[in-house]
Formats: structure tokens, sequence, C-alpha cells
């Protein structure tokens, strides 16, 4: 599997399954919705509007390791696999490169911080 279809992979784990299981078919529509959870968690991120750049940036960071963390759930194989590509150039450009997709998002819904 090539690097940007791992990405994507990736990604996709992150979505509902709802979402997931509608597809683009047209039988979808009669699907019955998913049961709503019982106890759904309160929502972490309420906002990507932040008083300056140095606190979206600090988002943006946030928003990566939530993204690692939901996709890899298991704190064991996260800290086991962390050696690994805590020492590989290209990882850790990699990391540089998904933490600046969250903050291209972020800055733009703060309109750049412009007034």
């Amino acid at each position: 599997m090539s690097r940007p279809q791992m990405i994507l992979a990736a990604a996709l784990t992150l979505l509902p399954t709802s979402v997931l299981a509608q597809g683009s078919d047209a039988a979808a529509a009669d699907r019955p919705a998913e049961a709503p959870a019982e106890t759904a968690p309160a929502p972490w991120l309420t906002t990507l509007i932040t008083e300056t750049p140095q606190q979206g940036f600090d988002l943006a960071i946030t928003l990566a390791r939530r993204a690692v963390k939901t996709t890899q759930p298991d704190v064991e194989v996260l800290k086991t696999q962390r050696p690994i590509y805590a020492g590989d150039a290209d990882s850790l450009i990699e990391v540089s490169g998904v933490a600046a997709a969250w903050f291209a998002t972020v800055a733009a819904a703060n309109d750049y911080w412009r007034e």
C-alpha cells in the first residue's frame, strides 16, 4: 500500500460508520439511522476560533494528536511504535505536513487573524 493510500485509510477510520455505510448508493436513504449512543462524550472541539496565531498553532497540534489517538487508541501500540518514527526524518517531516494542514484549516477559520 502506498503512503497516500495509508493516509487515506487512516483518515477513513475517523469517519463515523454511518457515513461510511451510506456511501453513494441510492439505497442509503432506505437504511435505518443508527441509534444514538446512550452516553455520548461531551464535545471537546467547540470552535476553531482562536485569539492569536500561537493559539491557532497549539490547536492545530491538538487536532493532529487527537487524530492519531483516535486512529490508534491502543496507548501501548503508540508507545511501542514511537521509537521507530521518532528517529525517521521522513516520518517527522510528514508530521510537520499534517500539523501544517491543520494550522491552515484553523487559520482560514480565523480569517488569518485579520481585523
